[in-house]
């Protein structure tokens, strides 16, 4: 490899040593293995719901670093679980496409709990996704002493090498200290493909959460209705919020809801005799948000009358088709 090859002439060096990356990583590891609170301590505000209980990210949080050299964006996918139910499957299937689709993962382990059967069954599936870079990330690295901490960095880098699963590095952080969390980002950075930021500055957070929200409320509307309106049916979630002055132990999500449909003489339809099939459509949708995000929910939910919604363009696109 002697010499310079012509192509690296030295007019810019700046601008060719560190070209711009962007995409995305996600943090997987068991409920409480330090997920949010390390989204949080990276994108520098509160953006995933953090709570001690298990399961109260909402579906996909994306919280967005911006560097001057690297966008990083993180993508937070519900835990990876045994699924006892049909929803349990989908989100399981969720999380796998997720994994695939993202540029790094990140897994994390606390640093004051020895590796578990969780731990393994994660590594298990994290294993099975093989183009994907892993990171293996030692959480709450403030809770433990040097010694138990060179102990559990051993058994991530054994575990690695039982299931084959090369670690890109292995991290230990503390995020509530914000020990070496820039560190990670630094580390992170150079697994993303080159390329310009994907978001503008100053967003923190993606919604693709609305999205499946609105999906939900659309397939328990149409529910025992199907026939009557086949696809007269659209819904456009215009805000999820969570509530004020919660405790941290129970959040509340408020998630506000449009129902639209064509004519008004389908309103009688849906809202059905005393409004309770509109009451139906809420508790149904409910559970399935709830379950989807995670989090308790109140659905407030409202039918409008959006004429021939279908053949207008500016409709169609209001209503995000």
């Amino acid at each position: 490899m002697g010499g310079m090859s012509a192509a690296t002439s030295p007019s810019r060096p700046e601008s060719r040593a560190t070209p711009h990356r962007a995409g995305f990583a996600c943090f997987v590891g068991r409920p409480n293995a330090g997920k949010s609170t390390l989204t949080n301590a990276l994108v520098g505000t509160k953006v995933a719901i953090t709570s001690n209980r298990p399961q109260t990210t909402r579906h996909t949080v994306r919280g967005i670093v911006h560097r001057p050299d690297a966008q990083l964006v993180l993508v937070d996918t519900p835990g990876l679980h045994k699924p006892r139910t049909l929803l349990g499957e989908r989100l399981n299937d969720v999380v796998r496409t997720t994994w695939a689709e993202v540029d790094v993962i990140g897994f994390c382990l606390p640093a004051d709990q020895k590796l578990g059967p969780g731990d393994r069954f994660i590594a298990g599936e994290l294993a099975g996704i093989k183009k994907t870079p892993k990171v293996a990330i030692v959480t709450k690295t403030d809770l433990v002493d040097s010694q138990q901490l060179a102990e559990q960095l051993i058994a991530v880098d054994r575990l690695g090498k039982e299931l084959g699963i090369e670690w890109a590095e292995i991290v230990p952080v503390s995020a509530t200290g914000g020990d070496q969390v820039g560190l990670l980002a630094d580390l992170l950075v150079p697994l993303l493909p080159e390329g310009p930021a994907l978001y503008p500055e100053g967003d923190l957070t993606d919604e693709p959460e609305q999205v499946m929200v609105a999906e939900l409320i659309r397939e328990a509307a149409l529910e025992g209705v199907r026939d009557e309106l086949p696809h007269s049916i659209a819904v456009v979630v215009e805000e999820m919020l969570p509530r004020e002055d919660r405790p941290a132990d129970k959040p509340l999500l408020d998630v506000h809801a449009n129902l639209y449909i064509e004519r008004p003489s389908q309103k009688g339809i849906i809202i059905g005799p005393k409004g309770k099939r509109l009451k139906e459509v809420g508790t149904k949708s409910r559970k399935h948000i709830e379950a989807l995000l995670g989090t308790p929910v109140f659905l407030d939910l409202h039918v409008k009358v959006a004429k021939d919604w279908q053949r207008d363009p500016k409709q169609l696109r209001k209503l995000g088709f």
